[in-house]
């Protein structure tokens, strides 16, 4: 049994069925065929033309020999409405998957340069195995990376960012606690180390960033003072330095572990208690069903985030 089920009556817009079926007719010359290929009875074809030929003013199709031949008029909306039917047909046909074998992309991902250490090379591997075409740019952290994230200059951002709240997501990867790195040759450092060998050692400190504040308030509540005589701006080279000098460094786990295996590098539990923290995934809401978004999300989650035993997903707070 045949259904109209087109409760819209006379409008000033023409649905897609009415838009497909000025496009079929126009094709086929044939309200039966046209009806065959909609999948409708010859009847309600018969009354959705109808329609159509109320809210155009126009015929539109006139029977004759050779079947429904096109008025003036009809040669005269055909293009724009096929221009108009793919768009709409467009509109309502699901997002395309992101293809990784075929697509030719750049991810663009804000870190700090520890991830570049921990993170990057693994992640750059991955990507190279999964999708040979697609690039990736690391750029830095800062009061830029929000509105970054929003406008789609930038992809993911994954560090410590607690300014990114309202209209963002976040993923936990990896919780990460304190260690101390020391020369695998230290004079005075064996075997143990402890909170006496900390405050009595010169130490090479990194400036700026969040973990550091972390680091710094922490030391300050617990009254310990070190005695630092090199700062850094940021981890690059810092291997090198401690490994060459008795100089002794307090870095989040995953950078120190990776730093001493390609050095001659100790890794011990910082002594004094330092709050961890939680290394997070973060994109704006704009992206979250973005298929190239996800794709990459999926990867840093596969990659990263089996280190930790509770990986959450969630919107932040105020969004």
């Amino acid at each position: 049994m045949d259904h109209d089920d087109d409760t819209e009556g006379s409008t000033d817009l023409l649905s897609i069925k009415l838009l497909r079926l000025f496009d079929l007719l126009y094709s086929t010359n044939s309200v039966t065929r046209t009806a065959e290929q909609m999948g409708q009875g010859q009847p309600t074809v018969s009354n959705w033309l109808r329609r159509l030929r109320e809210q155009l003013g126009d015929e539109l199709f006139v029977r004759t020999a050779d079947g429904m031949r096109p008025t003036p008029r009809a040669d005269e909306l055909i293009v724009p409405a096929r221009e108009a039917l793919a768009s709409l047909q467009r509109l309502a046909a699901p997002a395309l998957e992101f293809d990784p074998s075929s697509a030719t992309r750049r991810f663009r991902i804000c870190m700090t340069d520890a991830s570049h250490v921990t993170l990057l090379p693994q992640l750059l591997a991955h990507v190279r195995a999964l999708a040979p075409h697609v690039s990736l740019e690391a750029a830095r952290i800062d009061e830029q990376t929000a509105q970054a994230l929003q406008s789609g200059q930038a992809d993911l951002a994954i560090g410590l960012v607690p300014w990114l709240e309202s209209g963002f997501y976040q993923q936990v990867l990896y919780p990460q606690d304190w260690v101390c790195l020391v020369n695998a040759s230290h004079p005075r450092v064996g075997r143990n180390f402890g909170l006496r060998d900390y405050k009595a050692e010169a130490h090479v400190a990194i400036a700026g960033g969040t973990g550091v504040q972390l680091l710094e308030a922490a030391l300050q509540r617990h009254r310990v003072e070190r005695r630092i005589l090199l700062e850094m701006p940021g981890f690059l080279g810092l291997a090198a330095i401690v490994s060459s000098t008795d100089l002794i460094a307090t870095v989040p786990r995953h950078i120190g572990e990776t730093l001493a295996r390609s050095r001659e590098l100790k890794v011990f539990d910082c002594p004094v208690p330092i709050p961890p923290f939680t290394v997070k995934q973060h994109w704006h809401a704009r992206y979250h069903q973005d298929p190239a978004n996800r794709w990459l999300r999926g990867v840093c989650e596969g990659l990263f985030a089996k280190k930790s035993p509770r990986s959450t997903t969630g919107k932040s707070r105020g969004s």
